[in-house]
């Protein structure tokens, strides 16, 4: 019988697709909600209908008991790991491409590497120090010239740049955190909790900038599409994975989301793909495996097929 993370590809390939795809989508609600209900409501918003979406779940598995006892450190998390981040891409895909902010999503697990090194102590040797290096440049060079073509104003989507690059930060202090303060807590409760303190901590300012107009029909399913489909069936297909293809792979989809998000956004908004961006993606992605040591793992495991 097959361990835990070690089932075949072909039970699980149809989830990671799936999750890849859930979540290139969320760019492109964000930008259809945020235009009309502003940044903070439409994440406000997100994180409620995720969390009633959730919680009838979470007490149909008998997870209550877990989030109750340790309600406090889920609910921070979901601050730092939800509200926050959701916050910043929701007002960045306002002032840039979709498919841009996506591909800056994925530096999260350079931000996550370098996070771990400094908090918990993890050992980055040489090759991660260079996989960090050369992610960091990457993000370097799209930042210096992807905003040109992207009929944004420059400087707001430098600013837009920035925010995705914070929020992609909060992501990799999230999973420091939750490596200290989470392990061991069943990881629906964590999920449901996250997102229920997630929408107590944007609930003022939802109210307070809540628009002034109703906004329409495609906004409102563009919230509902982002809040049930890319957070609360994502988070169950993202868990999924981790107890059917580890850990290492599940994090893989961070490097698939993009390519879904850019051609979202070339089909439904007419966004540009340009070379630099592609070229710009690629050398990210390089340094992520590098500094998540996806690379080196992936060799011994080749290494260790070929001697068994």
């Amino acid at each position: 019988m097959n361990s835990p993370g070690t089932q075949p590809v072909s039970t699980w390939i149809g989830e990671f697709i799936l999750l890849a795809a859930l979540w290139g989508a969320s760019f492109l609600f964000m930008r259809l909600g945020a235009a009309e209900f502003g940044p903070l409501p439409m994440a406000g918003l997100r994180v409620a209908l995720a969390t009633m979406f959730l919680w009838p779940i979470m007490l149909r598995q008998g997870h209550w008991p877990a989030f109750r006892q340790h309600w406090r450190p889920i609910m921070l998390a979901g601050v730092i790991n939800s509200a926050i981040p959701f916050a910043l891409f929701a007002w960045a895909v306002l002032h840039i491409q979709t498919g841009l902010a996506s591909i800056l999503n994925a530096t999260v697990p350079l931000f996550g590497a370098l996070v771990a090194w400094v908090w918990l102590g993890d050992r980055i040797n040489r090759l991660r120090w260079v996989g960090l290096a050369l992610g960091f440049i990457g993000v370097a060079l799209l930042a210096w010239r992807a905003p040109a073509g992207t009929g944004f104003k420059t400087d707001s989507a430098h600013w837009a740049i920035a925010a995705c690059l914070l929020a992609s930060a909060f992501y990799g202090i999230s999973a420091s955190f939750a490596r200290r303060n989470l392990t061991g807590i069943p990881p629906l409760a964590t999920a449901t909790g996250s997102q229920l303190g997630a929408t107590l901590g944007l609930a003022l300012p939802t109210v307070l900038l809540w628009p002034a107009q109703m906004p329409g029909l495609r906004a409102w399913g563009a919230i509902v599409a982002i809040a049930v489909f890319c957070t609360g069936i994502a988070y169950i297909l993202y868990f999924r994975l981790i107890a059917n293809a580890g850990p290492s792979r599940a994090l893989a989809v961070t490097f698939i989301t993009p390519v879904f998000a850019v051609l979202y956004g070339a089909m439904f908004l007419g966004e540009n793909i340009t070379l630099w961006m592609v070229g710009c993606a690629l050398v990210i992605v390089c340094g992520t495996l590098l500094s998540t040591g996806l690379i080196r793992e992936r060799r011994a495991r080749a290494v260790l097929a070929e001697r068994a």
